[in-house]
């Protein structure tokens, strides 16, 4: 199913080929979920509510893609019998014997503002269960579907729902349920027949477009400016150290010694905790590969319009790019002088899914709990692991290896002393714990517009489809943290503190609280969501969102202020 995903050009070819019909040929309809208008996530099967079944014999359904799987989709035939350019009349496919229970579900499906799912040839359709009068005393259910199917050819290329039939919730009444299907020519293309989903008018809104060129302007400001004070400032110590280097050992013991070339003995010092922070490093490099790769396929390929296809696609990426976990976590480790190899490459394999896992984990209790589709079948959680231990590993393994072979040699260009120099005192506002709260201001600000898109395709109902602004978000998130990362790590070692692994990840890293932080702002204010199931749901996974991207840009902060402390202290001369 994973392969299927990584071949979407094949795959397409193959459903181009599938969902062609002849005339009176049998179209399916599938019931998918039923749920909370505001709950996106809490979903349920469609049948869970009483409705009743048309007549016609059952088809079972299998998850095609691993997405689909996790995703809580639960396709059950509706037993309508629809034929392809076959029109049917108002038909009674079924009764509701409508006793107390029933009718106790109904009405708090009604006042939960539910609604439900369906899907014709892989075209989604939505529909409200009921409504309730003005007052909130009566309520009714909607009990005639009338399809409208739209047809090219011989390809379906559009289908429309209207609810009518409203029929008031009596108990120990019999409510019949009824469908028309109606047919008619269109000129709508099937490749574009998804085009009607997309919202044109908020992805591509002036503010977006003004967001992003002002993230643009930023960067180009940033840049410039650090370029600008570095260069200057850089320039102005190598002159500084070189006249040092032309005094006499008595002028140089006399002379008034500060600043970033005093602890070049100290700078390429292994870093706390090296077997966490080089796993860290491998996570977030891996985590980059996947966000670059995805957005990538994702601006080539519509994942959009295969259920799942998204999600299948991050999991199969993300397993192919292990050796890149491995190479970059093995070689740091090996760099900083670590020598328990295989307890980093198994935490470098394991630190992410772990944390996706046991997120994941903790609300398939609730989802279990509260019976929702969202539940992850027990053989899917196996699939999951299988995909752990006999795909992620190996190939991290392999990456570990290679890393530690091929750059995992320290070549640093100055001498790591043997004892540690002693850290003077510094203004508060230079502490390493400051600089990682401020250093994550100017990233977040640079991508948080682009969030609110995002957020709102995720949790609410739109589908997002511009990758392009959102493969431009990520170089922009890059440079600047890179450029404030590299801003900070200059001024904590001018003021001779060494320790610049750890502040530069984390204070790159530290975006990612900002991010969490406006997940409370956006639950609070823009949506309107409640119950556990889905605050828990939201929470838990904006939980794990924040984190992978703290890692992501943690990993990519430090990797160019490691390339920056490299060539400033293999330009000066050290005795």
């Amino acid at each position: 199913c994973l392969m299927s995903c990584y071949l979407p050009k094949e795959r397409l070819m193959t459903a181009l080929f599938l969902l062609q019909y002849t005339d009176k040929e049998e179209v399916v309809l599938w019931m998918n979920t039923v749920g909370p208008y505001h709950n996106r996530q809490e979903t349920y099967k469609y049948f869970s509510l009483p409705f009743c079944v048309g007549i016609k014999k059952t088809i079972s359904h299998y998850h095609e893609t691993l997405g689909e799987a996790l995703q809580g989709v639960e396709l059950e035939f509706s037993g309508l019998d629809i034929k392809f350019k076959e029109e049917v009349m108002q038909t009674t496919y079924c009764d509701i014997e409508l006793d107390k229970p029933k009718r106790d579900a109904f009405v708090y499906a009604i006042k939960n503002h539910y609604w439900y799912q369906m899907y014709i040839d892989d075209l989604p359709i939505w529909g409200i269960v009921g409504e309730a009068d003005e007052n909130g005393e009566d309520y009714y259910l909607w009990t005639y579907k009338k399809l409208e199917i739209g047809h090219n050819g011989n390809r379906i290329v559009d289908v429309n729902l209207t609810s009518e039939g409203k029929v008031k919730l009596v108990p120990n009444t019999r409510i019949p349920m009824s469908y028309s299907v109606k047919w008619k020519k269109s000129d709508v293309k099937f490749e574009d027949r998804f085009d009607k989903y997309l919202d044109p008018s908020f992805f591509q809104h002036r503010i977006h477009w003004f967001s992003i060129f002002n993230s643009f302007m930023m960067v180009i400001f940033l840049v410039g400016l650090v370029s600008m004070i570095l260069m200057r400032t850089l320039r102005k110590d190598y002159a500084r150290y070189s006249k040092e280097e032309e005094m006499d050992d008595m002028d140089r013991d006399l002379g008034d010694e500060y600043g970033w070339k005093q602890v070049h003995g100290d700078v390429f010092r292994p870093s706390s905790h090296p077997l966490i922070f080089s796993s860290l490093i491998g996570s977030g490099c891996q985590i980059f590969s996947v966000s670059l790769i995805v957005i990538i396929l994702a601006m080539i390929e519509d994942l959009y319009t295969e259920r799942g296809s998204m999600l299948s696609t991050a999991i199969f990426v993300y397993a192919a790019t292990s050796p890149v976990n491995g190479y970059f976590g093995g070689s740091l480790y090996a760099k900083q002088g670590g020598r328990r190899w295989i307890k980093q490459m198994f935490i470098g394999a394991f630190l992410i899914p772990a944390m996706v896992c046991g997120t994941a984990f903790f609300i398939n209790f609730i989802a279990i709990y509260y019976h929702a589709s969202r539940a992850i079948p027990f053989g899917t959680m196996v699939a999951v692991c299988c995909i752990c231990f006999f795909v992620i590993l190996p190939l991290n393994l392999v990456g570990t290896i290679l890393g530690r072979n091929l750059s995992g040699q320290p070549n640093f260009p100055c001498r790591v002393n043997a004892v540690p120099r002693p850290i003077p005192e510094k203004k508060w506002f230079m502490e390493p714990a400051v600089i990682v709260c401020l250093g994550g201001i100017l990233p977040f600000g640079s991508i948080f517009i682009e969030m609110y898109f995002i957020f709102t395709s995720f949790w609410a109902y739109k589908i997002y489809y511009v990758y392009g602004f959102m493969m431009l978000v990520l170089v922009i998130l890059c440079i600047v943290t890179v450029c404030v990362t590299i801003v900070c790590t200059y001024f904590l070692l001018n003021a001779e503190d060494y320790r610049w692994q750890w502040t530069s990840f984390l204070s790159a890293a530290s975006t990612s609280v900002y991010v969490y932080m406006y997940s409370f702002y956006y639950y609070f204010f823009k949506t309107k969501m409640y119950g556990l199931f889905q605050t828990s749901f939201y929470f838990g996974y904006m939980a794990v969102f924040s984190t992978a991207l703290g890692i992501m840009c943690g990993a990519v902060g430090y990797m160019g202020t490691s390339a920056f402390v490299r060539k400033i202290y293999t330009n000066v001369k050290i005795d």
